[in-house]
């Protein structure tokens, strides 16, 4: 039913709680495929995935071109786009079971979906943190990539796809699918606190509002990634 796209690159740390969360989707009949689009990894990503049964395509860095390249080699006519180090919450497969089947039952044209965003981590910071991405979410309609991408594979078309663009690809794809054509589903996509541990929370999410801001201010993202990459 579903393929998920996974882009990679040198994530062997995360790659197999990852992997592991996509399982019950595959036992329910969910998942047809996953997708591992590499960038370039000297570690043991591409082992990891082999070893899962994943397909594995290669090409340069680039969190754009990569997931535009695991989806030209996914089977399904939905597509699934996670992150390497996020992993999805317990039921996951009956939210986007019952997402499908409505969709399928709609008559006003597809929709997109994404999740519900969470940290890997405990205390105020994450909790803070949480609660201000539900707030960009239910304000501005823009989830990040670590959210999630569930969307069917004729809007994928409709919308002309991920932009290969070094940075920003997340925003770019939303904004083209439109507030009116995205939904927000309950389950958490729970991701690593890592780049918030290792940089500070304040400075990471400075970094991430900023890089927003030049965006919408249409600075082109080859130029955010050479200043913030």
């Amino acid at each position: 039913m579903i393929s998920i796209v996974i882009p990679a690159l040198n994530a062997e740390r995360t790659l197999v709680p990852t992997l592991a969360a996509l399982v019950s989707g595959a036992t329910e009949g969910i998942v047809s495929d996953v997708v591992l689009s590499d960038g370039g990894s000297s570690d043991e990503t591409r082992m990891i995935a082999d070893e899962a049964g994943c397909t594995i395509v290669t090409g340069p860095r680039g969190r754009g071109g990569q997931i535009r390249r695991g989806i030209e080699a996914a089977k399904g006519d939905w597509i699934l786009v996670l992150h390497a180090d996020t992993q999805l919450g317990d039921g996951w497969e009956r939210d986007v079971a019952t997402f499908i089947e409505r969709e399928r039952m709609r008559e006003n044209g597809p929709r997109a979906a994404a999740f519900a965003f969470r940290l890997r981590e405990t205390g105020w910071k994450a909790v803070l943190l949480e609660r201000i991405v539900a707030l960009r979410c239910l304000i501005l309609a823009l989830p990040y990539g670590d959210q999630g991408l569930l969307i069917p594979r004729s809007l994928y078309r409709q919308v002309g796809g991920y932009s290969d663009i070094p940075l920003m690809e997340d925003v770019d794809i939303v904004r083209k699918i439109g507030r009116s054509r995205l939904v927000m589903l309950r389950t958490p996509a729970e991701t690593s606190a890592e780049r918030y541990r290792r940089d500070g929370y304040f400075m990471r999410m400075l970094r991430n509002v900023t890089c927003l801001t030049l965006y919408f201010m249409r600075v082109s993202p080859q130029t955010i990634s050479r200043l913030y990459g």
